[in-house]
């Protein structure tokens, strides 16, 4: 596309391209973003140097002018799009791209690869956060993914309010708060669980979290005990049956003095599981498995298309995909979403062509990111968490279900769209 541009004269040509997804995955009721910072960090290190040319030109990918054109690749033009931890819908603009088609085009699978895989992740972490119900979330899935995926994984994570991550190079890159705890090796490297947890003990001291269910888990919690006094930091569950053990724990351990140690649970736990044991005597959740997959959902559907370009005369035009089930809008589009006097969303408004009018109480979506080229959108993990936290209060509370059912809040265009562009969220 762009070697053809290049030739004909369109690759100059003033263009937006938008991110969206048609519709949630199946079950969900809302989604979340993350990435954004990711890629913003790639979009500033987007550059084809000479060993990326040569490649180019042994294998014949691009002709010579592409190849000069390349080398010197610079993006210019500006992005605005949705705050990393905020909350998005069918037909949400989560990215607004605008450039020349030639530097807009570029950028199609990078900035899909990154938002498609961290929003799935944060989109699960919100719903396990949530049931959670203030009780902290581990992250503690880099065994289950890509190593680089873990620790795009663990930022995720952390945007849609997990407290921890296992994984030390995201603390490290990012800043995130890391936690852990031993593993059955552990235990199984001594010769008695009693040697094991009096090791452990001696070097991280008594407010450490203890694994209790290499063996016998009552035996292990009175050995503990008898180690540390009640000044036991935590033990962890990793096996049997979550919320009736977790009982039987709480009991043993208040019985034995340990009142103020917690509980922590692990063992493939989805937001699911996390919902069942809300009546349990939990104190906290490590995640695995299904949060670094997205839940079942490991991408977030987004797309990323052309959505308006400069025609022969100069003007912006709009343009759209007709395509059966695959249809978009066209035109520029900004955000608002619809609150009520009491600070409750009620509708995802999309304006095509203009910012819709605000009634007083809504909330513009879009944010810059990129102006001329030049990154000016970044936050940082906290702020991003914090932002997630309170634009995930604005939904209605049935937004939290996990039963199959339509978006929390549906998604309205207005402004001027023909009836080619006629769309409703699927």
């Amino acid at each position: 596309m762009l070697q053809a541009s290049l030739a004909d004269g369109t690759a100059q040509r003033r263009s937006v391209f938008e991110l969206f997804a048609r519709r949630l995955p199946d079950g969900r009721r809302y989604g979340v973003v993350a990435g954004v910072n990711r890629l913003l960090d790639a979009l500033e290190q987007f550059r084809f140097d000479e060993r990326a040319i040569a490649f180019l030109a042994d294998r014949g990918v691009v002709d010579q002018v592409t190849r000069d054109w390349l080398a010197d690749y610079r993006f210019t033009g500006d992005i605005s799009g949705y705050a990393d931890g905020e909350i998005f819908f069918p037909g949400s603009p989560v990215l607004v791209v605008e450039s020349s088609f030639a530097e807009a085009v570029l950028l199609e699978t990078v900035f899909l690869s990154i938002l498609n895989h961290d929003s799935a992740v944060a989109s699960a972490a919100s719903r396990m956060t949530w049931w959670a119900g203030g009780r902290p979330c581990i992250e503690m899935g880099s065994r289950r993914t890509h190593e680089e995926a873990a620790v795009a994984s663990a930022l995720a994570a952390y945007i849609a309010g997990f407290a921890t991550t296992s994984n030390l190079e995201a603390a490290h890159r990012y800043g995130i708060p890391s936690a852990g705890t031993a593993a059955h090796s552990f235990t199984l490297l001594h010769d008695t669980e009693r040697d094991a947890f009096v090791s452990q003990v001696d070097a991280l001291g008594k407010r450490t979290t203890l694994l209790v269910d290499t063996y016998d888990v009552a035996a292990a919690v009175r050995t503990a005990i008898e180690i540390t006094g009640p000044e036991l930091g935590a033990v962890r569950l990793d096996s049997g049956d979550l919320p009736s053990l977790a009982g039987q724990v709480r009991e043993q351990l208040d019985a034995l003095g340990a009142t103020k140690t917690r509980i922590i649970v692990t063992s493939d736990l989805d937001e699911f599981q996390i919902a069942a044991l809300a009546p349990a005597p939990v104190d906290g959740y490590g995640v695995g498995t299904s949060l670094v997959t997205g839940s079942g959902h490991p991408t977030c559907g987004f797309v990323y298309k052309l959505v308006a370009r400069e025609d022969a005369s100069g003007e912006l035009q709009p343009v759209a995909k007709k395509s059966v089930d695959k249809i978009s809008i066209g035109g520029r589009k900004w955000a608002l979403r619809r609150r009520t006097a009491a600070g409750v969303a009620e509708a995802e408004l999309i304006g095509v062509g203009s910012l819709p009018e605000d009634d007083g109480d809504d909330r513009e979506l879009l944010q810059p990111l990129v102006k001329d080229g030049e990154v000016i959108g970044r936050t940082t993990p906290a702020e991003s968490q914090a932002h997630h936290l309170k634009v995930r209060d604005e939904l209605p509370r049935y937004a939290s279900q996990l039963s199959r059912g339509e978006p929390a809040i549906q998604t309205q265009y207005v402004g001027d769209y023909t009836a080619q562009n006629a769309w409703s969220p699927k």
